[in-house]
């Protein structure tokens, strides 16, 4: 700065305000402002023209109480050097103030409510508030006021605000700092760039103009500065640089050059490539680049200078919390250093062992046709939900980590993380990728296993009957005679069946149930080699004794899966023949989409007592039916719920008629139903006088399935009216929704090591479906 005091020279305006002329270009402006305590009162003014000025053309106009005419009016003198400034001030301020000083007054100066404006040889070339406009106490609110405030200028006025009879609003070109902040007075800062303008300075002088971070961000979410060279002072909070990380670092503005504006962000990724920056977290650097929009995160790339000014700064993580406000709340602190306090839950970790992330939300997100009615009270629920989550990464770009960092301090089979498992004061990076916003942590996270793994199912002993539904996720077994690899679902090699299969048996024999419906079985028949007889066998060669219901046919549909039934032979037996529901018996059943139903009526020895269970699997979701004229109807319930509601019609009717002859009135329907709580095929089969069991047993909390981070439930026990009074304990074994993928019984994507330390022939992550079990106590006809 060039420091040159003398005295004020004063003199009282008697000119209107219309004899002053107002066009400027490429002139002087007011960089920082301050009104303080008492007579600490400051304006500070910039040249950045790209030559000294001498001051003696230029004045300083103070309007008082909304006058139309200049109260005091101060002549400027001396001279200040390009990329430089000058200070005036109140001779009675602070001696911080007067030690910065070029020049000084003694007399009365301005308050919060009065217009100040710079001008050269008479024209107008920057002002302050809004001459002739008393604001009342200031204009502007909070710390962005021009009472007991300090403001600091965000853009490179090259133009000043010429308009001094418009309205002012201090936050468009300000940024607000407390009453008394004297530490940038008389320095060329950084804060010397803003939003509305575009500027290159060609220097990499530590302190000199840079480009504002908050500018480069804009806020939108695409930079206002897009493809723009320029150059940012400031602090790096995250640095991931190494091979298999993001090649790039991330830097903020220190804590005096942000502004004041919620909807800018204050952190920038820079992207270094393959030619490594050698920086800390801490450092404050000066980095010389263009702006560029990558997939939706803005950036700073093709760098050409890069300056380590200081080194062990730090900054605070600006705390966020969920759910958010809005979509695209997250976007006012992009790259910025952020953290959690909440607790937060995992409710996701589909991609935890390919890409070590997981999706955390501020509570268990469930399905919105789990818990609203489709149409416009699920598409709500799907948009409150979405703005409860967010990805939390490892910072690697590596799929398939040989080491998955989540829980600490590797994942394994003995070392799980569940869904429910909690986290709190997750602290990272805010970045975004893959259109998704996504923490990268600077700490590692702590989970708690808050919703810990059970040995058995949870079950009353009361009553005399177990039922169970069993979804095993393709359950192939090759031609049965170890051969037949890969086939069309399930296993790819003998090797990974017997992983497969040995977890499976082991959930069978921790369930114990008497009658076990199955889903996803291979479609290969009933003979000595099929799916069904290699799981019987496998149960009762560890001391089990169970059979299988052969439906009369040698195949059920031409589906490459099917549904079955096994039961204890010295428990229960079979009462008559199968019956098979397909769209022979009733054309609204479309069995190209629905597997065929299997309906089976059984006794218990004890007591006699007689029930028909039919097991089902109906269309899933997971491709359209578009060629029945059954298009996803954007309500939430997916594709093919036409198709669905159709066989549950079906399958309501086919049941009054008795399919089984079994003179028995008892019924329970189970299996995959492919439709949430509040779908219409559930709707329509209580409406037809069957109980969700689950939803009034367990309520809204229940679940079996976890699909895109939210849960719900497919896998049904619907008990017709007859029945429901026999019903003692229905309960959903989570072995499997709440488990990582990673640790199921596949091979691929996966290191030998992990291979076997993230398996176990325990029961968890045998499927992707948790059992769902059902304690009747059944009786005969007379009992009831």
């Amino acid at each position: 700065m060039y420091r040159y005091l003398m005295p004020f020279l004063i003199a009282i305006s008697v000119g209107l305000l219309n004899s002053i002329h107002t066009q400027a270009a490429g002139d002087l402006y007011f960089s920082e402002y301050i009104e303080g305590s008492s007579n600490n009162k400051a304006l500070e003014i910039t040249n950045t023209t790209g030559a000294t000025i001498d001051l003696s053309s230029y004045e300083v106009h103070m309007y008082f109480n909304g006058n139309s005419v200049a109260s005091l009016m101060l002549h400027l003198s001396g001279f200040v050097d390009n990329n430089d400034v000058f200070v005036i001030a109140n001779s009675r301020a602070d001696t911080t103030i007067i030690d910065t000083a070029d020049q000084t007054s003694g007399l009365n100066w301005f308050n919060g409510d009065d217009a100040i404006v710079l001008l050269n040889d008479g024209v107008i070339i920057d002002s302050i508030g809004q001459v002739g406009v008393d604001p009342g106490l200031q204009w502007g609110t909070g710390d962005t006021s021009t009472q007991n405030n300090t403001l600091r200028r965000i853009a490179p006025v090259k133009n000043g605000d010429t308009m001094i009879n418009d309205k002012f609003d201090p936050t468009i070109e300000w940024k607000g700092f407390p009453q008394d902040s004297f530490n940038h007075l008389g320095k060329l800062e950084t804060n010397n760039v803003g939003v509305n303008n575009k500027s290159v300075y060609n220097t990499s002088q530590c302190g000199d103009l840079a480009t504002l971070i908050s500018a480069i961000q804009g806020t939108g979410d695409i930079s206002p500065l897009d493809s723009e060279a320029l150059q940012v002072e400031a602090i790096v909070v995250g640095d991931f640089q190494g091979d298999d990380q993001l090649r790039g670092f991330y830097i903020q503005e220190e804590a005096d050059d942000q502004d004041s504006l919620t909807a800018t962000s204050e952190g920038l990724f820079v992207f270094s490539g393959n030619s490594a920056v050698d920086v800390n977290t801490g450092d404050l650097v000066r980095v010389s680049g263009s702006v560029k929009e990558f997939f939706g995160l803005t950036e700073l790339t093709s760098l050409t200078d890069i300056t380590i000014c200081d080194s062990g700064l730090s900054l605070a993580p600006t705390a966020i919390s969920f759910p958010v406000l809005s979509p695209d709340a997250l976007e006012s602190v992009e790259s910025m250093l952020i953290t959690i306090p909440q607790t937060m839950q995992v409710t996701e970790h589909f991609d935890l062992g390919r890409l070590n992330e997981v999706v955390l939300a501020s509570e268990r997100l469930f399905q919105p046709t789990h818990l609203a009615n489709p149409g416009a009270s699920a598409n709500a629920q799907q948009r409150e939900n979405d703005l409860k989550r967010i990805i939390l990464d490892d910072t690697s770009t590596q799929k398939n980590p040989g080491t998955v960092t989540y829980p600490a301090p590797k994942l394994s089979a003995l070392n799980t993380l569940r869904g429910g498992y909690s986290v709190a004061n997750v602290t990272g990076i805010m970045s975004y990728s893959y259109s998704e916003y996504r923490i990268l942590p600077t700490t590692a996270p702590n989970f708690l296993a808050t919703n810990t793994r059970s040995v058995k199912p949870e079950l009353s002993t009361e009553g005399n009957l177990t039922v169970a539904s069993f979804n095993l996720l393709n359950y192939f077994n090759g031609d049965g005679q170890g051969g037949g690899f890969p086939t069309p679902r399930g296993a790819d090699t003998l090797s990974e069946f017997k992983r497969q299969r040995k977890k499976i048996i082991n959930a069978l024999i921790a369930m114990d149930a008497d009658i076990v419906g199955l889903v996803e079985l291979e479609n290969d028949g009933y003979g000595a080699d099929s799916a069904i007889q290699d799981l019987v066998n496998g149960l009762n060669n560890v001391g089990q004794n169970y059979g299988f219901v052969y439906p009369g046919v040698p195949r059920i549909g031409d589906d490459d899966i099917t549904v079955g039934f096994i039961y204890k032979v010295e428990q229960v037996e079979t009462v008559n023949a199968a019956a098979i529901l397909d769209s022979s018996v009733d054309n609204r059943f479309i069995d190209s989409k629905n597997r065929p139903a299997l309906a089976q009526s059984f006794r218990v020895l004890d007591n006699q007592g007689v029930l028909t269970i039919v097991i089902n699997h109906f269309k899933s979701k997971g491709s359209d039916c578009d060629d029945v004229g059954d298009p996803n109807g954007n309500d939430g319930q997916g594709n093919c719920n036409g198709t669905r509601n159709l066989a549950a019609a079906a399958l309501s009717d086919w049941l009054d008629s008795d399919p089984t002859n079994s003179g028995d009135s008892d019924v329970l329907i189970i299996g995959d139903l492919n439709a949430y709580a509040k779908e219409d095929p559930i709707t329509t089969l209580i409406n037809a006088g069957f109980q969700d069991l689950t939803a009034s047993m367990l309520g809204s909390n229940a679940y079996t399935f976890l699909f895109g981070g939210q849960l719900g439930y497919l896998d049904y026990a619907m008990a017709n009216k007859l029945l429901q009074s026999q019903v003692v304990d229905l309960h959903q074994w989570h072995i499997n929704a709440d488990e990582p993928r990673a640790l199921d019984y596949n091979v691929e994507f996966k290191s030998n090591e992990q291979v076997t330390s993230w398996y176990s022939p325990e029961p968890y992550r045998s499927s992707d479906h948790d059992p769902v079990m059902i304690r009747l106590n059944l009786k005969t006809s007379v009992e009831r």
